[in-house]
């Protein structure tokens, strides 16, 4: 649902511009979430994902609308609806009024650490304004970030799955995962699961099309927290982006959508697999059997042999015997096999 319920399913011709150099192609535009959907006009093909947040209109006032994914120069699209104009820009007004805004308390927590930080500029390194910025970045900015992160992802993945009971079946399992508020089922090009910030969780469709037991898709996430484990998804993020946008997030209590474009292709660039040492898989199956969620499934589904995921099937927690409670209930796994379709 959009910040609106009455634009959920508004819909309008435009002109979108993948490069200044582009020709412009027609497309259809509609509301996801929090975000503009540009799909193809003919296969209805999402062509690319922007933030609500983060969208810039770069002539205010102007007709047609243009609008763009930020202030960088790059895509661009032309929108002549007066309706789809002026709902996008309540929209905007909507998000912006719901957007946690720092009490007294809060705004001199970050004027202090930004004071601190210009007391030793001169002798911090990058490093150390990373640490800084992703241990005082308040939870609730955590969760922007973590969407941010997954709307990048979307412009590799295709934007996320829903449907009404597959969105349920995936509240569920975030509530039955430590550390995860919420998971995104995402169509392609994603293989197994990722943790961004704030405890949101990208996880790839081909956790649902394997094997047919839920223990997949749940042990492709217990498999990347433990991947993730001693490193802060936000200060992972700021590792990437660099000590500027660092800077940024301590200076201003925000991180521009610009500064972590590409973050999702590098996330996809790096794999998540079962550490091959004993001592390490020793913790992951208990984190496992913490879970209450069988090894031996999610190992099936990385190698039907099994021969390369031997620790996970002799070791399971639950060998021979059924875990404590069910990952999902029948319906609820059926369902969310079938959120993609």
């Amino acid at each position: 649902m959009t910040a609106l319920p009455q634009y959920e399913r508004l819909e309008a011709p435009g002109l979108w511009r993948e490069t200044p150099q582009a020709q412009r192609r027609e497309v259809i535009v509609s509301f996801g979430d929090t975000s503009l959907v540009i799909a193809d006009d003919r296969s209805a093909t999402a062509l690319t994902h922007w933030s609500l947040a983060a969208l810039v209109r770069r002539n205010p006032g102007g007709r047609p609308a243009v609008f763009a994914p930020s202030e960088e120069p790059g895509e661009d699209l032309e929108i002549d609806d007066e309706t789809m104009v002026e709902a996008i820009e309540k929209v905007q007004a909507a998000l912006e009024a719901r957007r946690p805004h720092p009490g007294r308390l809060r705004r001199i927590g970050w004027i202090s650490a930004v004071a601190a930080l210009a007391v030793g500029t001169v002798i911090w390194l990058p490093g150390a304004l990373i640490d800084q910025a992703a241990r005082v970045v308040p939870m609730a900015k955590r969760a922007d970030i973590g969407r941010m992160m997954l709307a990048d992802l979307e412009r590799s993945t295709g934007v996320a799955c829903h449907s009404t009971e597959g969105d349920k079946a995936l509240e569920i399992l975030a509530e039955r995962l430590d550390g995860v508020a919420e998971i995104a089922v995402l169509p392609r090009a994603l293989t197994g699961a990722r943790i961004l910030a704030g405890g949101v969780v990208a996880l790839g469709q081909d956790t649902l099309i394997g094997p047919d037991t839920p223990e997949v898709a749940a042990g492709a996430i217990l498999t990347a927290q433990f991947a993730q484990a001693g490193e802060m998804p936000v200060h992972a993020l700021l590792d990437w982006a660099g000590a500027g946008a660092a800077f940024s997030l301590l200076t201003t209590g925000d991180l521009p959508a610009r500064q972590i474009a590409g973050y999702g292709a590098a996330l996809l660039a790096t794999p998540v697999a079962p550490p091959t040492k004993q001592a390490k898989m020793d913790q992951l199956l208990a984190a496992f059997k913490a879970a209450g969620v069988a090894s031996s499934p999610y190992a099936y589904a990385l190698d039907p042999t099994g021969e390369t995921v031997l620790g996970l099937i002799e070791a399971d927690p639950f060998r021979g015997a059924p875990a404590p409670q069910p990952v999902l209930a029948d319906a609820e796994w059926l369902a969310l096999k079938d959120i993609c379709l």
